[in-house]
């Protein structure tokens, strides 16, 4: 705990000159004024869960010394029940400030742009996919976001080959941003009539969304195509051509959007599903510049790498980044995706504070 403590005392410091430069009337003006507020609201945070710790752990220390010095039965065994209290919240304390101390991703703020694929295993690949997706709805509802499909591409069986949505709301993409990799799933098809175990896999890719300042599109770098919408296997077909599919043609990125019925929102939606990953584009490049980022993080986050697995006779779920099992499959199918997400936190954290 001495290290934690020594770690918010620096940042106090810190904090103490973040006040005095928001406390000028002329911050507000400040290009980097939004920058600052938040910093500025993440250490005064840090700051008063350490000043809750300090004051916890010195009354542990008063409780030991009673506990030393005492000779009364009823005493002790009361002051025994507040220091486990005390230890207990100290702990939970603890937990808490090293999953702050974690510097937040310059993105975390942001919506979050999801885009699962169907990948090995035919149809039951595109069921799994379909479980991915209402498992990241009611997780994105639990934490009071909004989800809305940009694209689907559903199949007669009720999965999906792919699928595009939003999760909007502050703070989405600093949640979602670790789903990004090959998700696996071992279960008996509903395919399968010899009852066997079958492996197939889902590709997830979670991006920051784009504002319209960060990525300058240019009309005449783009393709706009129209089309009638359809649903699985060609059902449900409208008579207008309200579907519409975009070409980025300097990097052949191609979007479609086909889930509202009128052509212009349906483009507006396409733009920002084309902003994310022409802005993810540019941060490929640096990143193959740079070579440094994402190998400091818990994976890379990148899409050919295998991050989870579900075991359904096992009812298991793995997460091969921090070799953590639960085995409360379905709790996390039905959107209780902290049991894997404040473990992945925790561990960044703890890693964080290890390099000081």
């Amino acid at each position: 705990m001495e290290k934690l403590l020594a770690k918010v005392a620096e940042l106090a410091r810190e904090l103490g000159e973040l006040e005095r430069i928001l406390g000028d009337p002329a911050a507000p003006t400040r290009p980097d004024f939004s920058e600052l507020s938040r910093r500025y609201n993440r250490l005064r945070l840090i700051v008063e869960k350490g000043a809750e710790l300090r004051k916890v752990l010195q009354n542990i220390a008063e409780e030991e010394q009673l506990l030393r010095e005492t000779q009364e039965e009823e005493l002790e065994r009361a002051l025994r029940q507040e220091l486990e209290r005390d230890r207990e919240r100290a702990e939970r304390l603890g937990q808490e400030l090293r999953r702050l101390l974690v510097p937040p991703h310059p993105d975390d703020h942001k919506n979050a742009i999801v885009e699962i694929r169907a990948g090995a295993g035919g149809e039951e690949a595109a069921l799994f996919a379909a479980d991915l997706f209402r498992m990241y709805t009611k997780y994105a509802e639990k934490k009071g976001f909004r989800v809305r499909v940009l694209d689907s591409h559903p199949t007669d069986l009720g999965g999906f080959k792919q699928i595009v949505f939003a999760v909007e709301g502050p703070g989405a993409y600093g949640l979602f941003r670790y789903e990004s990799g090959v998700h696996r799933v071992q279960r008996v098809p509903v395919t399968e009539a010899s009852g066997r175990i079958h492996t197939s896999t889902a590709t997830v890719a979670v991006l920051p969304e784009a504002e319209e300042v960060e990525v300058e599109i240019r009309p005449e770098d783009l393709k706009i195509e129209t089309f009638r919408s359809s649903g699985p296997g060609g059902q449900h077909m409208q008579k207008n051509e309200t579907a519409v599919r975009i070409t980025h043609l300097p990097t052949g990125i191609v979007v479609t959007c086909q889930e509202e019925r009128s052509q212009h929102r349906n483009k507006e939606l396409a733009l920002r599903v084309l902003r994310a990953k022409l802005r993810e584009l540019e941060e490929q490049r640096k990143e193959a510049e740079l070579q440094e980022r994402r190998r400091r993080q818990i994976g890379t986050g990148e899409r050919s790498e295998k991050i989870r697995t579900y075991n359904f006779p096992q009812n298991r779920v793995t997460d091969h980044r921090i070799d953590l099992t639960v085995y409360r499959l379905e709790d996390v199918l039905e959107g209780d995706l902290d049991l894997i997400v404040e473990p992945l936190l925790a561990e960044e954290a703890a890693r964080v504070l290890a390099e000081g």
